[in-house]
């Protein structure tokens, strides 16, 4: 797969979280803890790491990471952009 800019790559997270959140409000709350603003739970974590793994070709799995790395839109960002 060809290298993705920053911004495709943020376009499909943004579209990927909105899905899985089932909320556009996730575009607007791209700092703040998804788990907390109950836009995200555990269920709706691993779809989200089943969806990137399928999309991107990037395997995170759950141990891999602590939720305090990936409990925003802009971290779950960054830890895909890293395996890329």
């Amino acid at each position: 797969m060809a290298t993705m800019t920053h911004e495709e790559v943020e376009e499909k997270m943004l579209d990927m979280l909105e899905e899985v959140c089932g909320d556009e409000e996730v575009r607007d709350h791209r700092d703040e803890d998804l788990f907390e603003l109950g836009s995200l739970d555990s269920m709706a974590a691993v779809e989200l790491l089943v969806d990137i793994e399928d999309e991107f070709d990037v395997s995170i799995a759950p141990t891999e990471v602590e939720r305090e790395e990936m409990n925003t839109v802009n971290l779950i960002i960054e830890q895909v952009e890293k395996r890329l």
